[in-house]
């Protein structure tokens, strides 16, 4: 189990890394692109992977990070369920997601 604090100080530990407001979620953003939003109350944190980047992460039929389940799932991005979830996988799934947006 990750708690959100922990996913929270994972992101904000990368360099350039902000945080902000993005509807009922808070982003983390590098050079202005959000990289990831974590849902608090519930314990979700999604990724902005590319399609590549998803199949790499999300084994078949998980329930600890999956597609979205929507147009954005379809496009990369990805959910991890942070009350199942160890700091490992939650660390990986950052750094990437935050390497490729600060390559765009």
């Amino acid at each position: 189990m990750v708690t959100p604090e922990e996913a929270k100080n994972i992101a904000l530990s990368f360099e350039e890394t902000d945080e902000k407001p993005h509807f009922h979620r808070t982003a983390f953003t590098v050079k202005g692109k959000i990289f990831a939003t974590l849902l608090a109350k519930d314990g979700t944190l999604n990724l902005m992977f590319d399609s590549p980047t998803q199949f790499i992460f999300c084994p078949p039929n998980s329930d600890i990070i999956y597609p979205v389940p929507n147009k954005w799932g379809l496009k990369g991005a990805t959910t991890i369920d942070l009350k199942k979830a160890n700091k490992k996988l939650v660390k990986s799934a950052l750094e990437e997601a935050y390497k490729l947006r600060k390559e765009k």
